[in-house]
């Protein structure tokens, strides 16, 4: 048996990649603020330090083992939680996991669980005490995508014998989280839209972004993290790795150029709004099929994406749910796009490249059962935190803001209460 030894270029990658996906945070944080109303901008990006603060602890105490642990009976549903628990064995620095040092593999992978929380409170913008919020965070990482991510994740023989059902028995392809970050966020905002309810006003008062520069520069900060986030899911710096980067430049590029073409032919302007979105769906649609398609699978996974998303975010008028930032239609719709389409561009294996449709239904039980498991969890696990702490704040917070109710802040402190503007004289007394 040949001796894994450290690899000195895999490192230095996943280093970098491991920073990248960590400016994601940020990066989301900027993105959903740009795109609430100004009273509720401080409390978007509280949402996502809050959840990248508690799900990475939890991640270290318990976490990598549910996730990477030896699944319990060999069932493929959930690791062992005492295997390397608070990384037993794993957190020094000779410690690997393949040809990298564990512990970078460890952080990288907890960002991954980090961000997938994050992503889900777009659904519930405005109206969320954040104390619920944290609980929720906790207990859904736990219960729901350290389950998920062993499903889809933990492969046979990588860093323990056995792994999840997803990956090694159905052989569905996620390279980077399709399934596991985009469908399970998905349906989980969804569901916690459901339990909320719609915002005051909703339908009825004009929402519109108070900053589209904030929602462009996370836009842009989403998708240079975004090559750590895909390419470093190659876990080494080889071929694989390079092809990711490419094809999500290529769906990205194409899921860009679609969105607008909606917005033209179906509003008449293409907006900035658009652009920025479109990033983000082409970027979720390529993340489960980045090392699996040519970059003209690439660009077919792009342009359906970018439409069906776009024509999805008008559902919730449809239907009447208040999904405040599009989660559903963007990580729901664009991971549910690239996770199929697998099944059908995939090299090889796709039904268009003489594949057969194996692969094609693999890619839908793996999809469906991510969506179904996420959304009755998240149903579950939301409505139980309702009943016992409350998970909305009251109307006059709402209609007062959630920054200045729960925070006691406002994001632009352009007058001084005692002493008048900012933009005058600050000096002497009150009038």
């Amino acid at each position: 048996m040949e001796e894994v030894v450290l690899n000195t270029g895999d490192t230095a990658w996943m280093l970098i990649s491991t920073g990248l996906v960590t400016l994601m945070i940020p990066g989301l944080a900027l993105f959903y603020g740009g795109m609430v109303r100004v009273k509720s901008l401080l409390n978007m990006m509280m949402m996502s330090f809050g959840a990248l603060a508690l799900v990475f602890v939890i991640w270290i105490v318990v976490g990598f083992s549910l996730v990477f642990g030896n699944s319990v009976g060999d069932r493929g549903l959930i690791g062992n939680a005492t295997e390397f628990l608070f990384l037993e064995g794993l957190d020094n620095s000779s410690a690997l996991i393949g040809t990298i040092p564990a512990a970078v593999f460890i952080a990288f992978q907890g960002l991954f669980a980090a961000i997938t929380v994050a992503l889900i409170s777009g659904s519930i913008a405005d109206r969320a005490k954040f104390g619920a919020w944290m609980i929720f965070a906790g207990i859904w990482a736990t219960l729901v995508y350290f389950p998920v991510a062993h499903w889809v994740f933990a492969f046979d023989d990588f860093v323990a014998t056995t792994g999840g059902w997803i990956a090694n028995d159905l052989g569905a392809i996620d390279f980077a989280g399709g399934t596991a970050v985009h469908i399970n966020a998905g349906a989980a905002g969804l569901a916690l839209a459901l339990i909320l309810g719609k915002r005051v006003g909703f339908g009825r008062v004009p929402m519109r972004p108070h900053s589209l520069p904030l929602v462009m520069l996370g836009a842009a900060l989403l998708w240079v993290g975004w090559f750590g986030f895909n390419a470093g899911s190659a876990v080494a710096s080889n071929g694989t790795a390079g092809l990711a980067l490419l094809n999500t430049l290529a769906a990205t590029t194409a899921a860009v150029l679609s969105w607008l073409l909606v917005e033209k032919i179906r509003d008449g302007h293409a907006t900035s709004l658009g652009a920025a979105s479109g990033v983000v769906a082409g970027l979720v649609a390529i993340t489960p099929a980045c090392a699996a398609v040519n970059a003209s699978g690439a660009l077919i996974i792009g342009i359906i994406a970018g439409a069906l998303c776009a024509l999805s975010v008008g559902l919730k008028f449809k239907f009447g749910y208040d999904d405040s930032l599009d989660v559903v239609a963007v990580h729901l719709v664009g991971g549910l796009v690239g996770t199929i389409m697998v099944g059908f561009v995939g090299v090889e294996v796709g039904l268009f490249n003489g594949g057969g449709t194996d692969q094609l239904v693999s890619q839908v039980i793996g999809a469906a059962a991510v969506l179904v498991y996420s959304f009755v969890a998240t149903l579950i696990i939301g409505k139980i935190i309702d009943l016992i702490f409350g998970f909305r704040i009251t109307q006059d917070e709402e209609l007062e803001g959630i920054d200045l109710a729960v925070h006691a802040e406002r994001a632009y402190e352009i007058f001084d209460n005692n002493q008048g503007s900012t933009f005058g004289s600050s000096k002497g007394g009150q009038s």
